[in-house]
């Protein structure tokens, strides 16, 4: 992500290629709970995609540029204020990362019931190394999208290109400090919602393509 070709539109493009191969392999083992976890992942992959470019062009569009770490560096030299398009974009990236990461509201990653399983139903049929790559690369991607948010809504505190080392251990520790703080908002969200239907899945979604949208509207009308 720190370097000059890590392009906020290409992220998302490797999440949906690497949702497409998940997908696929779940696909490949011939169950009937595989390909029911590959459907409903791609259609859950197919609403949040668009509310997470939504959110990237919100920041890009405040930053020109669509790089990730031109986007970071661009915010970190602004003071700490509320950016009222900011703020729409960090709650419908907290909901697209829900989705994606197939928690609670829209998932229940600890659930073996048939009907409610999303990524689980996926993953059914691995055991073994296989099964502990598998949610190695979960536990992965709920690090990057915390890392992408925090960088993107909480970027103070970050080292700066040429700093030294007591300055990248000092960002360092409160990196690890915004990541407890984090865990600790996911562990709050999900303890205090309940799993949606299935069908109720797009509203949710919808809603974060929506927040994001007006974002992008207020940015363009307010400047701000």
């Amino acid at each position: 992500l720190l370097a000059t070709s890590a392009d906020t539109i290409a992220l998302v493009g490797l999440f949906a290629i690497a949702r497409v191969f998940t997908a696929l392999a779940a696909m490949d083992i011939g169950t009937a709970f595989g390909t029911l976890g590959a459907r409903r992942e791609m259609m859950i992959g197919f609403l949040s995609e668009p509310a997470l470019l939504m959110v990237f062009f919100t920041a890009s569009l405040i930053t020109q540029s669509t790089l990730l770490p031109n986007i970071v560096i661009t915010m970190t030299s602004h003071e700490l204020v509320i950016y009222p398009s900011l703020a729409f974009a960090a709650f419908a990236f907290v909901m697209v990362l829900l989705a994606e990461n197939a928690r609670i509201p829209i998932d229940n990653p600890s659930t073996h019931l048939e009907l409610t399983m999303i990524h689980e139903a996926m993953v059914l049929e691995y055991s073994a190394r296989h099964l502990a790559l598998i949610e190695w690369a979960t536990a992965l991607k709920l690090l990057n999208f915390a890392a992408i948010g925090l960088a993107l809504f909480l970027p103070w505190g970050l080292s700066a290109p040429g700093d030294g080392g007591l300055a990248i251990a000092a960002s360092l520790l409160i990196a690890l400090a915004k990541l407890a703080l984090f865990c600790a908002v996911l562990a709050l969200i999900e303890t205090m919602s309940a799993k949606l239907r299935i069908f109720r899945a797009p509203e949710f979604l919808g809603t974060a393509f929506l927040l994001a949208v007006l974002g992008l509207l207020v940015h363009q009308l307010l400047g701000s």
